[in-house]
């Protein structure tokens, strides 16, 4: 099976080494290497420097490329609007649009995919500092802001960089099950599993974004008693402020609703337990702050994409 990993001057490089290791992975897990077998297609011919600088030398330019591809991935970077509006790149990707069996995108690749016209009328993902204006440009585009891939037909699109490793995995557990992507992860020390739908962020990274001293403070205590009275009136006398300064002070400085916050570091720390331990649904709710069982499952859903019990199953 040939998969394709389109790249040009200033790619990402972790956006091509990372899908190719998962596949060449799962090759070796099949002890067949002709299971998976790595084409990197550049715009242009010669070695082409990485964003971070190392060089990837290509097999193939999209002028000379012959042979049919069974998958193929456009690679993201910070100079991928550089290419974006080249015709002889759309057409190209436009033709091997309708000959591949699945085609997709790693991080900002998608904005490639987009000036082609592959997303209209699609659902997609792409890096979540790109979301918007991925949207902007795309109206007829459905955005998804937080996944981590997302499958719609023969498309597929992931977030940003690590997430175009999930989106392998994704693909490697379609061609051959779940048991060989389990062991493609645990041999390359991935998360196991996550979910498309999971939330490209957690708590402790949000907690980092806040530049107000209080705030941060504020984060840590939450973080810290995720079993707490943490809602908006008891957070806003803890910081010393009215709960409408207070609201407004979080949101500016995080990104996020004091509610959303809190909602994702208790489903973060769900997460963690249902990882790693058997505990039960209505003792885990209690431990990481909802009043039942069924309020997590809502929660965790609603973050996460499937329910808590899927999620542990992902881990035995």
């Amino acid at each position: 099976m040939r998969i394709g990993i389109l790249v040009f001057p200033g790619v990402q490089l972790l956006d091509v080494a990372g899908p190719a290791d998962v596949f060449v992975e799962a090759a070796r897990q099949l002890g067949d290497l002709k299971a998976y077998q790595m084409q990197v297609i550049g715009t242009e011919a010669g070695a082409l420097c990485s964003g971070s600088g190392p060089r990837l030398l290509v097999d193939a330019t999209i002028a000379n490329h012959r042979g049919r591809l069974d998958t193929l991935l456009v690679a993201g970077g910070p100079d991928v609007a550089a290419i974006v509006a080249r015709d002889d790149l759309q057409r190209w990707l436009q033709r091997q649009a309708k000959a591949v069996r699945r085609i997709g995108s790693v991080c900002s690749g998608a904005f490639v995919l987009a000036a082609a016209g592959l997303l209209q009328g699609r659902r997609v993902a792409t890096h979540w500092n790109a979301v918007d204006q991925l949207a902007a440009e795309n109206p007829g585009t459905r955005v998804e802001p937080d996944a981590i891939y997302v499958k719609d037909g023969p498309l597929y699109t992931s977030a940003g960089v690590t997430a175009g490793m999930d989106l392998a995995l994704a693909m490697v557990e379609e061609d051959h099950g779940r048991d060989l992507a389990l062991r493609v992860a645990r041999e390359l020390v991935m998360f196991l599993k996550r979910p498309g739908g999971q939330s490209q962020f957690s708590a402790h990274l949000a907690a980092q974004t806040a530049g107000k001293s209080a705030i941060r403070a504020l984060q840590d205590h939450v973080l810290a008693n995720l079993r707490g009275d943490l809602s908006v009136p008891a957070l806003a006398v803890r910081a010393g402020m009215s709960e409408r300064n207070f609201a407004r002070v979080f949101k500016d400085e995080v990104g996020l609703t004091p509610a959303e916050f809190v909602e994702i570091a208790r489903i973060d720390e769900a997460r963690r337990r249902l990882e790693a331990s058997d505990l039960p649904l209505k003792r885990l709710a209690d431990a990481v702050g909802y009043a039942n069982a069924d309020a997590l499952r809502r929660a965790f859903a609603r973050r996460v994409g499937v329910g808590p019990r899927d999620y542990r199953r992902r881990f035995t």
